[in-house]
């Protein structure tokens, strides 16, 4: 029996001898890369903390000890070592474990991380509810894989160390998030190289307290010797960030060696105070890839796992290309027309396509790191100097850039191109990753345009809309699936007229008027319909803000019953707010709404999230059946 099938908690992680650790952590590694390589996944932050994790359960007492992991995906050794093993395989699927942490699926979960950033605050949380309580246990916040590029985390940090409470913060350092990690904050941490003369001069330096602090007049080369170990400390460590924030420094230390990590992990919760642990990791650390492609080992669809090499996808090939592509492709040629249009991403430019840009056009990408805030307000700057930016984030990660849009952006009425990935249900990241929000948080924006197309070409006709307005900002959101056909290239495609609808299809009872990627479900519904003896009309609202009024004057005039469908949240959604619009112009007319209802959604195949709230063909199809059930819906 291998020594992973032994383990079935913490418990049995520090029964262990240490000479075992390592064995353990390499079974640990060969498992994920064999489980993931058919459930596929965020497997590379795994792949570098799988001896830190070890070594944090061998040398705390989980859940006694509360142990934070920031940016959840790092989580799947965590999952394995603390009674999740036998479950692995159900990773990322319908009824299966998490791809990120969560505090319903186990006590060692102590808090939901599906975002960066959040570890550090919510840990000082933890242990000042601990201190409040009267309680003795530690409280350790895992930072990293990209974290320390976005601000929260200084705020925590900021705050604890100003209230010298006791808490233990270690910074997994893997130079990562889901590409290289930019900024400052990087290549502080990247300068390491002196730290050896750095560590070797204050070990020193320590020896010297503890020769002399015995002997008369030892006190004063004590004092002597702290200050020699300070200065060194400011001088050559990679620490004094730390210190100056208030935290007592250990590191860097090899965050593949468990053995250094567990006497580090020793010594540091040995003492009180905020403290932190600097371990150096390698993101994707085993995963078999002959290439090494750093983004790559971030997360990856079903592989080979001898290889690393992407499996053949399921299906039927050559089928059209996701909407990521599209978007990425149609950029890049604008950018040839347009010698003022630059791209903007926070940490994702394979996610949102803008490498394919990046590729073409170097100097006129600018990757802002973990900081959607920052990225926001950036390019409300370059607005202000004639630049049109478009800044391509994820849908759930521009909610936390929502008051840089409003304060910096929507106010000043400045140009400024949001483009959201991701939009509407997600798939398997499941609930923090959902895009169901933008629909409901954008429409209360002052000046704010949003739209969202029914296909690429409509996304290229958007595009060059967005480009010519000039009085506020534009937004455009689509999802995470393939886009219902190959797009023509951007030269083929003229700009859409600004605030216009599309009659899809004109009929004399219900009219659906559908958003987006729901226009080809609305027009299923209505061919389903028809052979029911339904004539159903079905309008593309591609521009939810503004509302086309003289095309819905018309349709109000023409039907008694319309059917709002949208693939976001129906709390403030476009539903509601054409509702209130349509009430004023005519109140006789009803109006019934269709979108995601206000829960929360599990991970699943996005075509099961969407089915399971009625956003398919014959779910809308249904709700009209319903309608007609209750009353004639034609005006004859």
């Amino acid at each position: 029996m291998s020594l992973l099938e032994s383990i079935h908690g913490p418990e049995d992680v520090q029964r262990l001898p240490r000479e075992q650790l390592q064995q353990l952590a390499d079974e640990i590694r060969e498992r994920l890369i064999d489980v993931v390589s058919e459930t596929g996944g965020h497997i590379g932050a795994g792949l570098g903390v799988v001896e830190l994790t070890v070594a944090l359960l061998y040398s705390f007492d989980s859940p006694r000890d509360k142990i934070l992991w920031d940016v959840g995906h790092q989580g799947y050794p965590w999952k394995i070592l603390t009674g999740r093993n036998d479950r692995l395989p159900t990773l990322r699927q319908e009824g299966g474990l998490s791809g990120f942490l969560r505090r319903t699926e186990s006590e060692h979960d102590q808090f939901g991380a599906g975002h960066a950033g959040t570890a550090m605050s919510a840990a000082l949380g933890m242990a000042a509810a601990r201190d409040l309580k009267g309680e003795d246990h530690h409280v350790v916040a895992v930072v990293g894989d990209g974290a320390l590029t976005c601000g929260m985390p200084y705020e925590g940090m900021n705050n604890a160390g100003h209230s010298d409470r006791d808490i233990i913060m270690v910074v997994n350092d893997n130079g990562m998030s889901i590409a290289p990690n930019v900024g400052a904050i990087s290549k502080y941490f990247g300068s390491i190289d002196a730290s050896a003369m750095a560590n070797k001069l204050r070990e020193i330096a320590k020896a010297i307290i503890g020769r002399t602090s015995k002997f008369v007049g030892g006190q004063r080369m004590v004092d002597f010797a702290r200050n020699i170990e300070e200065s060194v400390k400011n001088l050559w460590s990679p620490g004094m960030l730390f210190q100056e924030l208030g935290f007592r420094y250990f590191g860097p230390i090899d965050g593949h060696d468990i053995s250094a990590m567990i006497n580090t992990l020793k010594t540091a919760k040995s003492v009180t105070g905020p403290r932190v642990v600097h371990v150096l990791t390698e993101k994707g650390k085993g995963f078999p890839l002959g290439e090494p492609d750093v983004e790559k080992f971030h997360a990856r669809k079903p592989y080979d796992p001898v290889t690393g090499v992407l499996k053949p996808s399921k299906g039927k090939g050559g089928g059209p290309p996701g909407w990521t592509k599209v978007f990425g492709t149609a950029i890049t040629e604008l950018a040839a027309e347009h010698p003022e249009l630059v791209t903007i991403t926070a940490a994702m430019p394979s996610g949102t396509g803008t490498n394919i840009f990046q590729k073409k056009w170097p100097e006129r990408f600018f990757d802002v790191g973990i900081a959607e805030a920052h990225g926001t307000t950036f390019a409300a700057g370059l607005a202000t100097q004639g630049i049109r930016p478009i800044v391509a984030i994820y849908s759930t990660f521009l909610q936390r850039g929502y008051d840089s849009i409003i304060h910096d952006v929507a106010i000043q009425k400045l140009p400024v191109i949001f483009c959201m990935d991701r939009a509407g249900m997600v798939g398997a990241d499941g609930q923090t990753h959902m895009g169901l929000y933008d629909i409901a948080y954008l429409l209360a924006v002052p000046n704010m345009t949003v739209t969202q197309p029914k296909d690429g070409a409509e996304l290229i006709g958007l595009l060059r809309c967005a480009l010519a307005h000039e009085d506020g900002p534009f937004s455009l959101r689509y999802p995470r699936d393939n886009a219902p056909a190959a797009a023509p290239p951007a030269a083929e495609v003229g700009a859409v007229e600004y605030g216009t609808w599309e009659m899809l299809r004109q009929g004399k009872d219900c009219a659906i008027l559908a958003v987006g990627v729901m226009c080809e479900p609305a027009m299923g519904a209505a061919e389903i319909l028809a052979t029911d003896g339904l004539d159903v009309s079905v309008v593309n609202c591609r521009f939810i803000k503004p509302v086309d009024r003289e095309m819905l004057q018309t349709i109000v005039a023409d039907h008694r019953f319309l059917l709002t469908v949208e693939d976001g949240t129906v709390v403030n959604g476009f539903g509601s707010y054409l509702s209130s619009i349509v009430h004023g112009i005519a109140p006789d007319v009803r109006v019934n709404v269709m979108g995601v209802p206000d829960r929360t959604y599990e991970h699943a195949a996005r075509s099961a999230q969407l089915a399971s709230v009625g956003l398919s063909a014959e779910g809308i199809a249904d709700r009209v059946r319903a309608r007609a059930g209750e009353e004639s819906l034609s005006t004859a």
